[in-house]
């Protein structure tokens, strides 16, 4: 089938990328609105060996999945290399990026500019809420690691994971 019906049929996806070490409520409000916009949404679960994680990329992809298992059109992936690869391998036309401040911005700006020249992925900027815009995953672990109060800032599940983690540390 050809025309405007079959336009309505094909399944509109996104991927939320990130390193997500450990997700916290501002991914996690980036992500319910996205799933809201899309189909399907995949997070995308970065892949960095140079970079030595507080969670492993296993303990990473459990934690966003039982985070996310409210929404049924939530699929957890890890990554490594290019994203734009990612979409490719998986038919995803569109990033959802989080903008915590115009700090933010011009980084952003220049990477969605660049994969949509190397593969025609678009990227949609979504304002951080306001409740998140500080908030960041090194900032939590950071504060988490001097024994600070980080309930508010991550899912009950992400905070017994860094208290046990931190415990072990």
């Amino acid at each position: 089938m050809t025309g405007p019906e079959s336009e309505g049929s094909q399944v509109r996806r996104a991927v939320c990328p990130g390193s997500f070490d450990p997700i916290t409520n501002g991914h996690l409000d980036i992500i319910a609105r996205a799933t809201r916009l899309y189909d399907e949404v995949y997070v995308a679960v970065m892949i960095n060996k140079a970079k030595k994680g507080l969670f492993e990329i296993d303990e990473r992809i459990e934690l966003i999945r039982q985070v996310t298992s409210e929404y049924a059109n939530v699929r957890v992936e890890a990554f490594h290399g290019l994203l734009v690869d990612f979409c490719k391998q998986r038919d995803i036309p569109a990033i959802v990026k989080g903008l915590r401040a115009v700090s933010d911005f011009d980084y952003e700006l220049q990477m969605a500019q660049m994969n949509n020249g190397l593969t025609g992925v678009e990227t949609l900027f979504v304002p951080t809420n306001p409740t998140y815009s500080f908030l960041s995953s090194s900032l939590v672990k950071e504060v988490a690691q001097w024994g600070g109060d980080v309930s508010h800032l991550v899912p009950p599940v992400v905070l017994e994971a860094l208290r046990k983690r931190l415990r072990q540390a």
